[in-house]
């Protein structure tokens, strides 16, 4: 089975999912611009397929009543995304170690994109979320 492993800036909070990953998504809406100072990159991966080590130093941020957002409460790096309702958990793609194995699937929320860049690739686009990917609060 496939292990990925990864962590934080500082070191505090490491991780290691195991398993196949989902394609990188591009998320831009206003939230993910706003915490990561971009868009995010983030692939997924059921929770009982992720161990991570340092759970203590994990900061919650809930930005809205169907999701949160983890970051490391020591340097600040932003590392994931959870449903409140769901079984998995997003880890954005420049968390882990080796990032090799990722490849991008598609941008939702261009509809909410900043003005100041452009999508570039040939990606498929969607105004909001795709139907593939779940994002309650669509």
């Amino acid at each position: 089975m496939d292990t990925h492993k990864g962590s934080c800036l500082c070191g505090a909070v490491r991780f290691v999912a195991r398993g196949p990953l989902r394609g990188v998504v591009y998320c831009h809406c206003s939230q993910c611009r706003k915490q990561s100072g971009h868009y995010y990159a983030a692939t997924n991966v059921d929770d009982d397929m992720v161990e991570v080590e340092g759970r203590e130093h994990i900061t919650w941020f809930e930005a809205s009543d169907f999701a949160k957002r983890g970051f490391c409460s020591r340097c600040g790096s932003v590392m994931f995304w959870k449903p409140n309702d769901d079984t998995y958990v997003s880890i954005l793609a420049g968390s882990f170690d080796d990032a090799s194995s990722l490849t991008g699937l598609c941008h939702i929320f261009v509809a909410d994109k900043a003005s100041y860049y452009e999508i570039a690739d040939d990606l498929p686009q969607f105004e909001r979320s795709s139907p593939d990917i779940k994002v309650l609060g669509d």
